[in-house]
């Protein structure tokens, strides 16, 4: 009988150093989507960011980020969307748009987050921005007609729809392949979130060889 309770009390014990082993494991450093997003070139693994140029998180992500999107080998395509949580955000999110469509968004990105983190321009009002990218070279009225198309709201839109889908709550935010979303603060710093990064790219591309096989 003392056996017995004695081999009970070691299967007890042994369960709940189990248990508390679980408890103690840690989470996963990214979620992966109950829902997949279709990526925007099918064939292609994408990296998304989602971003605002008001999030000073977002740009102290900026030079660490883009030398790696630079890298990217051809069968990954990175995409940029920007956040919008209304006010600012949305403002901030239509210029993104309109510099994107206009075709001269990377010539002007650095200078914009300069603007907003560094020297402290709102650039919420579309005229403040205009007049500001006309010293970066844009053209003003070129913006304006474009910033209030038809076009951008349709993209506007898009926009706002995958930002739910994603079910993102701040930024910096990564989704790899429209299945597999983190931050820079989950996957504990810059350099480790873009390591983690290459680490869903190569599981994705396993998957890819593994389906044409």
């Amino acid at each position: 009988m003392r056996n017995l309770i004695i081999s009970a009390a070691l299967v007890a014990a042994s369960l709940f150093g189990m248990t508390a082993q679980a408890a103690e494991a840690p989470a996963a450093p990214y979620v992966e989507l109950t829902n997949p997003v279709p990526v925007a070139v099918p064939g292609k693994i994408e990296v998304v960011e989602l971003f605002w140029y008001g999030c000073p998180h977002c740009y102290a992500f900026e030079p660490v980020i883009n030398p790696w999107v630079e890298k990217l080998p051809s069968d990954v395509n990175f995409v940029r969307i920007p956040a919008m949580f209304g006010g600012p955000w949305n403002a901030h999110g239509q210029m993104f748009l309109t510099l994107e469509a206009m075709g001269v968004e990377n010539k002007v990105h650095a200078a914009v987050f300069n603007a907003i983190q560094k020297e402290h321009k709102k650039l919420v009002d579309k005229n403040e921005m205009a007049d500001f990218l006309a010293t970066q070279g844009v053209d003003k009225d070129k913006f304006l007609a474009t910033f209030d198309s038809f076009a951008i709201k349709g993209q506007i839109v898009k926009a706002t729809e995958l930002a739910k889908k994603y079910e993102i709550s701040g930024v910096p935010t990564m989704i790899v392949n429209g299945k597999y979303r983190f931050d820079v603060g989950s996957a504990g710093g810059a350099e480790q979130a873009l390591q983690l990064a290459d680490k869903l790219i190569d599981k994705e591309r396993a998957a890819n060889k593994a389906a044409a096989n």
